[in-house]
């Protein structure tokens, strides 16, 4: 399948007439525009074309407009310009205010720089959050209380997590009212190209501008500084850019830049307001089909139709995105700044969403460039997202599938659970119950139709029982069967045994599986010396450490080193030329396959074992220890789990796909460009 694009607010692709631009100043127009030859001259001449034409779009007015790196050197230049001017006034023996205002929402670059350039000017102001309602707007009533102690303020003109658009007029209107003297930076990277913008009509003394966001190529940027706003060059050298940015210009960023600003200003180019919205419209109705119960994190009325922020009841924005990647439909979990950082998005935390959704929320945002046929292929995508969450039981669904046997891991926040399902007795038991892991546990037993014949602990719950009274209740259950006075339980024809090991108990599934809570496994040498495990026993424990699962054996000759496990996706053709015997293994879950098309691997074996159901299938691995493996998953991460667990299980021909599809994709992308 076709990658579709939507997060266009963490960056866009190039024009193409902004690459034939870029290219073309780079064989022909590269010239440095300070020279006073004719090469030169020719560079300095469409330079000042890309800035007039950038002056007259954005109604710079008497104001200037340096070309720069981005928004963040923009950010960095406004906040040092105004706290260099803000110190000059104070040493003058002039009232500044105590604040360095910024809106809780703002990017994060905003509070860093202003943080960094406030210590190292030994200004000792106080940074402050200006509060947001439960819209994502500016609380302005709390700006009315601060704008009187405010020495500058930093806001936004859209929100790049939800789009939300900030009312401008009114603070500038309460600027004015009460005032205030305090300098007025405004970030405006999401509103080029999709709101207009009078910057010389405003209040604003400083707006930053990153081409990338609209389809020119990253390391290009434009910093707006109102006539009369102070301004102290962050880059001091040669003089260029009127003195205002020393350093050789970006010519190949700069004529790329160019190109997009003509195509915004031909009217033909970019999709039309009303477009998008419609756009948005149809985006929205075939999210609401695949994910019943979906809450939107922003107002459709005060954000840019570009944008929707939403989270899923039951589902972590990983296996969304998971789910969405499997289906080639790239999104984002939040900022791609602090993607990486897997914590709550700090913007709808501070629009005092529910935790739950703050942690699980997905970014779908796309760019004006987009048609009506990438947009209903995406949503027939979205559609298949859906029912690919109902077939494997994470969504209601009539179509109930047939019960399997497994033993599969949940995990949580460093805390495992396993289910035991039998499919011969359509039953089931719940070990060590999460209390944040109830609704999953909840919907597959309810989804598989089984029935749950015990939940047991391997020690007194920390809880006190509150995760296994939820899951009661859930369920619609008043109690369930225990551990009868002999110790065992009958699962079909599978018998788990509850043995004494100390102060807590670890419950057996023949020798195959032990499930040993908290224990460690040298605690488990009786056992051992009673037969009632062996070496090689799959030890299944209640905490989350990364190992997946462990064996006595294992324990005592410990792990590969992780630099054995990489295999990189162009060297994985000749490795299977030269092992024909290996199985690929796919540790992606069963909803990421539904959502997936086509084959991931032409003429190999591939087999499907989800990482939460890994520690059911090590044993038959373990038989035949020189079988290459190679696991694989979305980015590496998953896989690289699973191998290491193989090689410290005693598997000693077990890899892992370095980067996942993810790499294996860009592989198979430049070979066939390399065609």
């Amino acid at each position: 399948m076709k990658e579709i694009y939507l997060d266009s607010n963490a960056t866009t692709c190039v024009l193409p007439a902004a690459v034939a631009a870029a290219r073309q100043a780079m064989e022909q127009g590269y010239g440095n525009p300070s020279s006073t030859h004719a090469t030169g001259l020719q560079a300095k001449a469409m330079m000042d074309g890309v800035r007039q034409r950038a002056s007259r779009l954005l109604g710079v007015g008497d104001g200037r407009l340096m070309f720069n790196s981005g928004a963040t050197e923009g950010i960095q230049t406004a906040v040092l310009s105004a706290l260099c001017a803000l110190r000059e006034r104070r040493d003058a023996g002039k009232r500044i205010g105590s604040l360095l205002l910024y809106g809780a929402t703002e990017h994060k670059a905003v509070p860093e720089s202003l943080a960094h350039w406030n210590r190292l000017l030994g200004l000792n102001l106080e940074v402050r959050k200006l509060p947001v309602d439960a819209q994502g707007r500016h609380d302005l009533q709390a700006l009315d209380a601060l704008i009187g102690d405010a020495a500058m303020l930093c806001t936004m003109a859209a929100n790049n997590e939800t789009g939300v658009v900030s009312d401008l007029s009114a603070i500038a209107q309460l600027l004015q009212e009460r005032g205030a003297d305090a300098y007025w930076m405004v970030d405006c990277v999401q509103a080029l190209g999709k709101l207009k913008l009078n910057l010389a009509a405003t209040r604003i003394d400083y707006a930053p501008f990153s081409g990338h966001k609209l389809y020119a190529p990253k390391g290009i940027g434009m910093l707006y500084v109102r006539a009369g706003a102070p301004f102290t060059p962050l880059m001091m050298g040669g003089g260029q850019e009127a003195g205002l940015r020393s350093g050789t210009e970006n010519m190949a960023g700069i004529a790329a830049l160019g190109a997009v600003l003509a195509a915004l200003d031909d009217g033909k180019t970019f999709r039309s307001h009303a477009d998008l919205a419609s756009f948005r419209e149809q985006l929205v109705a075939s999210l609401e089909r695949a994910f019943p119960g979906i809450v939107f994190n922003m107002p459709f009325d005060l954000s840019m139709p570009t944008t929707l922020n939403f989270s899923v009841p039951g589902l972590s924005s990983k296996e969304l995105l998971d789910l969405f990647d499997a289906a080639r439909v790239r999104v984002s979990s939040g900022s791609a700044c602090s993607a990486a950082k897997a914590l709550p998005s700090y913007v709808l935390e501070a629009m005092h969403v529910p935790q739950w959704r703050a942690s699980s929320a997905i970014r779908l945002s796309f760019g004006p460039l987009i048609d009506a046929a990438t947009i209903a292929a995406a949503c027939a995508r979205i559609e298949r997202c859906g029912a690919a969450l109902r077939s494997s039981c994470l969504l209601p669904s009539a179509l109930a599938p047939s019960p399997q046997d497994g033993v599969i891991q949940l995990s949580v926040d460093g805390q495992c659970t396993w289910l035991l399902s039998d499919a011969a007795s359509a039953s089931c038991v719940v070990i060590d119950p999460v209390a944040a892991l109830v609704p999953r546990l909840a919907a597959f037993i309810r989804c598989q139709h089984l029935a749950l014949r015990a939940i047991v602990h391997t020690a007194p719950p920390a809880d006190h029982g509150v995760a296994r009274l939820a899951l009661l209740q859930e369920l619609a259950i008043e109690q369930v069967g225990r551990v009868d006075i002999d110790g065992e339980l009958a699962l079909g024809q599978q018998r788990l045994r509850r043995v004494e090991c100390g102060a807590s108990h670890v419950y057996l599934l023949g020798q195959r599986f032990a499930f040993i809570g908290s224990l460690a496994p040298e605690a488990l040498t009786p056992l051992l010396e009673a037969a009632l495990v062996t070496p090689d026993t799959v030890l299944c424990a209640s905490g989350d450490d990364g190992g997946i699962c462990g064996t006595l054996r294992a324990a005592r000759e410990g792990e590969a080193a992780a630099s054995e496990l990489q295999l990189d996706a162009a060297a994985l053709p000749a490795f299977l030329r030269q092992h024909p015997d290996a199985i690929l293994v796919d540790v992606r879950e069963a909803y990421e396959h539904a959502a997936c098309a086509g084959t991931v691997c032409e003429g190999c074996e591939v087999r499907s074992v989800p990482l939460s159901r890994l520690a059911g299938q090590v044993a038959a691995w373990l038989q035949q220890p020189q079988r290459p493996l190679v696991f694989f998953c979305r980015s590496g991460n998953r896989s690289a789990r699973a191998a290491a667990c193989l090689r410290r299980l005693g598997h000693g021909a077990a890899w892992q796909l370095n980067g996942g599809m993810a790499m294996a994709d860009a592989t198979r992308h430049a070979l066939a460009i390399a065609a």
